[in-house]
């Protein structure tokens, strides 16, 4: 039986996490159904756009991503300490944009008084909310469903669009962000849809690839902070530079179906102490490899801990591929 959510996050260890959702019907959720002809490659953009808007809603940052033929990759980074500093009213205002709210939240955020029965109650609404918008679940629930509605509308019929639900793993250090974030990007290289990084439709890597050729970052994604420091703004801990060049480097090696060679001096591998061997292997096979949390054998011991779990999944691969 699956495992319940709650026992799959865990915020004190760890606030970056991979979600992978697939659709169940036999039509394709994008690009070219070749049973029967018909094109939903339109539907990759429907993806996109409403993923990059919940960004801007949740408190949920996107680290990276990718929007296949039938099934979609995210690793977020989950800012709960965003959500705990936003103000009644902004979390308010966030809520309206994804659903109605009700009589009480709407009469609060037009800035009428309240009587001291009605501010206890939005108190427990706006606690509601405040959980809700730093909650994975929900994310990917408002995803889904949006995408679900449309696709059912635009066949005609009814029911289930995706898997009974959507997996997620946790990364728990440097190794498994890293590895995992290039899995991600490199998707559609791997699937034979696109020949280089900056011709991949519908992923991060492209969008960053964009920006960066204008010296600039997207607004739209977590930014790249450079490598771990004291006082260090809130971004993915790698050089963006670094990380492009290892991706680009990464796909070659995959492109050329050849077991590849990794240079030594690339400075985001060997921070990370990964032998180019198993860099391979995590950036092709790192959900066939993987079953769960990903980090090393502290950092798994830590996650498992504090969820109460008796048994330590992936620790033989984790110790094995990363180290």
């Amino acid at each position: 039986m699956p495992a319940a959510r709650k026992s799959q996050v865990s915020l004190v260890d760890t606030k970056y996490y991979h979600c992978i959702s697939r659709c169940v019907r036999r039509a394709f959720l994008c690009g070219q159904d070749p049973l029967t002809g018909l094109s939903y490659e339109h539907r990759r953009g429907w993806v996109e756009e409403k993923l990059l808007l919940l960004a801007r809603i949740f408190c949920i940052d996107i680290c990276a991503y990718a929007v296949m033929s039938n099934h979609t990759h995210i690793v977020m980074y989950v800012d709960d300490t965003k959500a705990n500093r936003l103000s009644d009213k902004a979390i308010a205002i966030r809520w309206h944009k994804l659903f109605k709210g009700n009589w009480l939240t709407h009469k609060f955020v037009e800035g009428n008084e309240l009587t001291p029965s009605e501010r206890i109650m939005l108190d427990d609404i706006i606690d509601k909310y405040r959980e809700r918008l730093a909650s994975i679940s929900w994310f990917m629930r408002v995803l889904n469903e949006d995408i679900a509605r449309r696709a059912n509308k635009e066949d005609g019929c009814t029911g289930r669009f995706w898997e009974g639900r959507f997996k997620s793993q946790a990364l728990l250090d440097e190794a498994a962000l890293a590895a995992c974030m290039a899995y991600v990007d490199l998707n559609p290289i791997r699937a034979k849809m696109a020949n280089t990084p900056e011709t991949s439709e519908f992923t991060s890597i492209k969008k960053r690839i964009e920006h960066a050729q204008h010296s600039k970052q997207p607004n739209s994604l977590l930014r790249f902070a450079g490598n771990p420091r004291q006082n260090m703004l809130k971004g993915l801990p790698f050089e963006l530079k670094y990380y492009i060049e290892l991706v680009e480097l990464t796909g070659r090696c995959i492109r050329a179906d050849k077991r590849g060679h990794i240079c030594d001096t690339q400075a985001i591998l060997a921070r990370l102490q990964i032998e180019p061997e198993n860099w391979l292997k995590l950036t092709t096979r790192f959900t066939k490899v993987f079953h769960g949390a990903v980090g090393r054998e502290q950092a798994v011991t830590e996650f498992c801990e504090h969820l109460q779990k008796k048994r330590r999944p992936n620790l033989a691969n984790c110790e094995r591929l990363l180290g």
